[in-house]
């Protein structure tokens, strides 16, 4: 499956380690927004787990989805704090963040904890988003392409299908710091993703998503949205407001 193949894209928050009860009219005013504006997108949002319930509940009726920001790979046990996909799955997410950079490197997380998270969503009936993506370094390094295929090689499970996976591509020096790849670059980043997913998924990978992520906002969503096998946004820091997040939700009206 080539580009131009109708893939409908999802622009989705990450709201990160934000959020209190007060948070929620943001996606209620979403949902406000959002209401008779025809888009060519699916939307979804991920606050914290201790809102999803509560986001879920002013977004009943919407066409918004409610996800989490990570799991645990096992379904059950001893394992304080943590929170499996089941659990997720019960209080209304459609979707959970495996694989983040900052979970990478903050936990110390490994393509191989990567893919058995994405794999008990799996298990879950929810959707995995798969976030992959290089260092400055690396870049630096000319390593990007060669770090792309190694983790999408080591972080999707076998049996992932477009229907319960997505990948978003998020360079990590671009996370947060207002620096982003040119639209060339991540055209080229999210071609090789492309090809690469067509060799670990077959026919599956050329119907998957792939989100980029990496200080999107309003000012530069059209022109991002608009490169070669971008299917949509990963976005942080401007999901945490409606009135920034719809002006990235946009780029598909």
């Amino acid at each position: 499956m080539t580009e131009g193949t109708t893939i409908k894209p999802l622009v989705a928050g990450n709201w990160k380690m934000n959020g209190t009860t007060a948070m929620v009219r943001e996606p209620r005013l979403l949902a406000g927004m959002m209401r008779d504006v025809k888009t060519k997108c699916d939307i979804l949002v991920c606050p914290p787990a201790t809102l999803i319930r509560r986001v879920k509940g002013v977004l009943k009726g919407s066409r918004i989805r409610v996800g989490g920001q990570d799991c645990h790979a096992a379904a059950s046990g001893a394992h304080t704090g943590d929170i499996s996909a089941e659990m997720l799955k019960d209080s209304g997410a459609t979707h959970v963040i495996v694989g983040h950079s900052e979970r990478r490197t903050n936990h110390k997380e490994t393509d191989a904890t990567v893919a058995a998270k994405a794999k008990a969503a799996h298990r879950a009936g929810i959707i995995a988003i798969i976030c992959i993506g290089e260092t400055l370094d690396e870049r630096k390094g000319d390593k990007t392409l060669s770090v792309l295929t190694s983790q999408i090689k080591g972080s999707i499970p076998e049996g992932a299908m477009a229907s319960n996976t997505v990948v978003a591509y998020e360079p990590v020096w671009a996370i947060g710091t207002g620096l982003t790849p040119t639209t060339a670059e991540v055209a080229e980043a999210h071609t090789h993703i492309r090809t690469e997913l067509n060799k670990a998924m077959g026919e599956e990978g050329g119907k998957t998503r792939i989100l980029y992520g990496g200080s999107v906002k309003p000012s530069n969503a059209t022109e991002l949205m608009s490169a070669a096998n971008v299917n949509g946004a990963l976005v942080g820091g401007a999901s945490l407001k409606a009135a920034d997040f719809i002006g990235i939700i946009k780029a598909y009206m």
